[in-house]
């Protein structure tokens, strides 16, 4: 192994000088090594990454230990020093682009900022470092991305950005903080190899924080595992996947969803519950001065498909190919343009109106992807999960409490949760929050939009088997959006698989996961990144 880089020895960090959220840490990172920090959500994590450029929130201190990269100790710098670290020595690929990148700003004036602050360049020189920068990412059309402004591109091409903002300054350190959590896998798959690429290009050293161990596996030398602000284990990537020798390492590896288990469980078909033909959505392109109808977005084109009671079919298909607009426009949440025809449990749903649609809407419900935007902040958990009671179901007062105690208990969560807000829980309490909204209504089906692609391995399982359970017991079946295929062949009964707003192929799942025959299923699945779980020695 080269020489250490970056060295953190006892870093302890503190938020308001009692509250110890990294404790004792000491880990290296080699020149030109990929090293991956992994655990759960709230391990400590991305503050010590943050504590490396100075960037540690308000409130939060290093009470102890030091941080040096090649002999400079960063935690003693002052902001002037830190200043010409940050961007030039170490670059920063930050979890959620679209937050990170500034949406007033051309994605051209971004980077000449982050040029003209570490380089002296002529106007001639600048711009062809931004084309540069831009090829070197292979962002397509460079001239015309460098005019436009972050909500104009896609989420893979604003991540690519960001990647080409961290190497402006020609780093010897990348630090990618978790930065392909919300991407689809073939995205994720080409940042994965751009980041590599770039790499052994230039030689730089590359920190990835994850909590995708799959991810993981086929990227990094070395892997470290926190666990409440402590390093449990560290050690080479082979290690760490077929002898984990701490307790933790091993639940995380336990909780990773298998692909390799699909179809080898089936159950017997039942009557099917909704049935969708020929279903569209389109939006009307309107343009000049009066706004006239020129063209049509469609997003839905023409899908038709089935889901038997008490099962689940998982729709799969990377960003922007219909999947969130398809389940939305089911229950008639988006302005968009609809027709074809939905049948739930033997009713047309799109030739009912007014009160009778609002009634049948009680045998349908949804739970988001980001459950903290989906639920009001200024309201108690018990009135959120008690909005649709009150609207659908209306009871008295004591009813209404037993209920929603009944409620919380079915999705394992304390009674007196009832009595907090939203900001108190961690993202997987919230989730079950949302199921348990889902719930309180008695539905027949639930579409679930990407409940776990943000949640940690461990949470992700809890959820998945909450899920198995209330189906098994409640008879319930689920619409399950996704793009992560490790977690659908756990899940899901039957798959369809979406492309520009098509169903492509669909079918059981053991047979779409093991037999693909449309190309960009197969695409599809040699993106998903795969670690042979029978191949892991798992001690009891």
């Amino acid at each position: 192994m080269n020489k250490p880089l970056l060295v953190i020895d006892q870093l302890t960090i503190c938020f308001n000088q009692h509250n110890t959220v990294v404790d004792g840490l000491s880990l290296s990172i080699a020149a030109g090594e990929t090293f991956a920090l992994v655990g759960e959500s709230g391990s400590g994590k991305s503050i010590t990454a943050l504590s490396v450029l100075g960037l540690l929130p308000n409130g939060a201190n290093i009470t102890h230990g030091a941080i040096h990269l090649n002999g400079v100790n960063l935690s003693t710098s002052s902001e002037a020093e830190l200043c010409k670290i940050r961007g030039r020595r170490i670059g920063f690929v930050f979890q959620d682009p679209f937050v990170s990148l500034n949406p007033v700003m051309t994605i051209g004036s971004q980077l000449a900022e982050t040029l003209n602050l570490h380089f002296s360049l002529s106007p001639t020189e600048l711009k062809q470092r931004l084309l540069e920068l831009l090829q070197q990412v292979e962002l397509p059309d460079p001239e015309q991305k460098l005019r436009a402004y972050p909500h104009q591109l896609s989420g893979g091409q604003r991540q690519r950005v960001m990647i080409a903002l961290a190497l402006a300054g020609q780093p010897d350190l990348l630090i990618a903080d978790e930065p392909t959590t919300a991407l689809d896998v073939t995205i994720q798959a080409q940042i994965l190899a751009l980041l590599k690429t770039i790499q052994q290009r230039t030689g730089m050293a590359l920190w990835l924080i994850s909590h995708d161990l799959a991810l993981v596996s086929t990227i990094a030398d070395r892997v470290a595992v926190m666990q409440t602000g402590k390093l449990v284990e560290s050690g080479s990537t082979a290690d760490f996947l077929h002898t984990p020798k701490h307790p933790y390492t091993r639940k995380l590896l336990a909780a990773l969803p298998d692909i390799g288990s699909a179809g080898k469980s089936t159950r017997a078909a039942s009557p099917v519950l909704l049935e969708v033909r020929d279903f569209h959505c389109h939006y009307p392109i309107r343009k000049g001065l009066f706004k006239r109808v020129v063209g049509a977005v469609r997003a839905v084109d023409g899908v038709s498909l089935q889901i038997q009671r008490g099962k689940t079919l998982a729709l799969v298909g990377e960003s922007g190919c219909g999947k969130t607009t398809l389940g939305k426009s089911l229950l008639n949440l988006l302005p968009g343009i609809t027709s074809g025809q939905v049948w739930l449990d033997g009713v047309e749903l799109t030739a009912l109106t007014g009160e009778a649609l609002r009634r049948k809407r009680a045998d349908m419900q949804i739970i988001f992807q980001d459950p903290f935007a989906s639920m009001n902040p200024r309201m108690l958990v018990s009135d959120i999960i008690a909005e649709g009671l009150d609207a659908l179901h209306p009871t008295d007062s004591e009813t209404r409490k037993n209920k929603i105690a009944q409620l919380l208990s079915s999705v394992n969560l304390p009674e007196d949760a009832a009595l907090r807000y939203p900001h108190e829980f961690s993202g997987g309490q919230r989730q079950r929050i949302c199921i348990a909204r889902a719930l309180a209504v008695n539905p027949k089906l639930i579409i679930c939009d990407e409940p776990t692609s943000a949640l940690d391995v461990s949470v992700q399982a809890q959820i998945i088997q909450l899920l198995k359970q209330l189906q098994q017991h409640q008879g319930l079946s689920y619409l399950f959006i996704s793009h992560d295929l490790a977690v659908v062949a756990e899940l899901a009964d039957d798959i369809a698989v979406m492309y520009q707003g098509k169903i492509v192929e669909q079918g059981p799942t053991g047979q779409i996961i093991n037999q693909p025959q449309h190309p960009y299923t197969q695409k599809l699945l040699a993106a998903v990144p795969v670690m042979a779980k029978d191949e892991i020695l798992v001690v009891s």
